[in-house]
């Protein structure tokens, strides 16, 4: 059985001829049939500080766009700075690198994510509006720009309302999933008290965009102020940041002639279920667009990753240590990485669902559930070398990306 499947994930295998953009798609062009029907590919990354991961997404999108006619990139980043992203990527308002420290996620803030920002604005350089390859994050949380954007606002409208319908939300600037436990709810009601004024308001210049940023504020009250953890896990904070990205997400592909690439990590574009069982982004695309979604997860052989070391403690939120390199050999024999280097030790994609006509033992394996590696912006300080989660590859991912060799991403320096 094990020769069987590795014999096929062999033959299956699509060898890259590189991970980074620019260069011949010829060993790309498989995808296109893959992808046949296809309206949203997942583009996920088992760590958030893999510089190859980062190229590689760079690449494919560059193909996406180029060879496929897709015009989004939806990014685990926030809603709320994410407008100054598309600013600059379609009509070239601000610095790069400004904007993208502006989304305040350090796993972003790299030179390979500003490679792939410079990218976008070239190739919209000269082109019609309606050709012109858009940026959108769809994350509700770190929303300190729609917050700036509705005190300008108000305070052009209805200065008399800008302390008392802001004050109460201005802790939502810097705020986590779960950050601010509220079962009264009252943060939410505040944001959506501001919603329902600038609604009472009516049309008017920059009103809608201020609406808009008033959705952002309720959807980033209620994630950071449910649970972390619950008996139901979607009751939790989690929960309901997947579900607000997936909305997101859904309101981009409305017009049915829209394709969209979205960024974020496999545990988020998985079609399954992450963590204590929490629903996936992927999971409500999954359930929404069924085969007009495609998984592709990316995993990685050994080396070296970003990430903050979680510190140790008797804290009720672990406290997060400083952003170092994370080493880590080859994958333990019966994961899934290392059945892939098994077949195939260079960098490569597998689609899952060309399966379908596999041998038997072929697919009981990708329906069986093994371990994979999974790692966020934060691990553990001394054991995150165990950090492994079982996975059903058919259940959770269409295709899979092997690279072999993980590096540090590498960041910008901060001005």
């Amino acid at each position: 059985m094990s020769d069987e499947v590795t014999g096929w994930l062999a033959r299956s295998a699509l060898p890259l001829s590189g991970l980074t953009a620019g260069g011949s798609t010829t060993d790309l062009q498989p995808l296109k049939k893959v992808l046949e029907g296809v309206r949203i590919v997942g583009l996920g990354e088992a760590t958030h500080g893999t510089r190859e991961f980062f190229q590689l997404k760079h690449r494919l999108l560059e193909f996406l766009v180029t060879e496929l006619g897709f015009s989004v990139l939806a990014m685990e980043a926030g809603a709320s700075a994410g407008p100054a992203v598309d600013a600059h990527v379609r009509h070239g308002e601000g610095d790069a690198a400004k904007v993208l420290a502006g989304l305040g996620f350090w796993t972003w803030r790299t030179h390979e994510v500003l490679a792939m920002i410079e990218w976008m604005r070239d190739y919209n350089r000269g082109r019609p509006e309606e050709r012109k390859v858009r940026f959108v994050g769809i994350d509700p949380q770190l929303c300190g720009a729609s917050l700036a954007a509705l005190d300008s606002f108000l305070s052009e409208v209805a200065p008399e309302h800008v302390a008392g319908l802001l004050s109460p939300l201005r802790v939502l600037d810097m705020a986590h999933p779960g950050s601010r436990p509220d079962p009264q709810r009252r943060l939410v009601r505040a944001a959506e008290e501001l919603r329902e004024f600038l609604h009472r308001l009516g049309p008017g210049p920059d009103a809608a965009d201020a609406l808009r940023h008033a959705r952002i504020l309720v959807r980033a009250a209620d994630v950071v102020t449910r649970p972390r953890q619950h008996t139901d896990p979607e009751q939790t904070a989690f929960a309901a940041r997947d579900r607000y990205m997936a909305e997101a997400v859904r309101e981009l592909a409305h017009d049915p002639s829209t394709k969209i690439a979205l960024w974020a990590h496999n545990g988020h574009i998985t079609k399954s279920r992450y963590g204590g069982g929490t629903p996936a982004l992927g999971q409500h695309l999954h359930t929404w667009y069924g085969n007009a979604y495609y998984a592709l997860g990316l995993l990685f052989g050994s080396g070296s990753f970003r990430a903050r070391r979680m510190w140790p403690g008797p804290w009720s939120r672990p406290r997060p240590g400083a952003l170092v390199s994370n080493r880590v050999g080859p994958a333990h024999p019966g994961t899934v990485e290392a059945r892939l280097a098994t077949a195939n030790p260079g960098d490569h994609l597998v689609d899952l669902r060309g399966a379908v006509d596999a041998p038997t033992a072929v697919r009981e394996w990708i329906s069986g559930r093994h371990l994979t590696r999974s790692f966020g912006a934060v691990v553990p300080r001394w054991t995150y070398h165990f950090n492994h989660s079982p996975a059903c590859p058919a259940e959770e991912y269409d295709g899979l990306a092997y690279v072999a060799v993980s590096t540090d991403s590498q960041p910008l320096p901060i001005s």
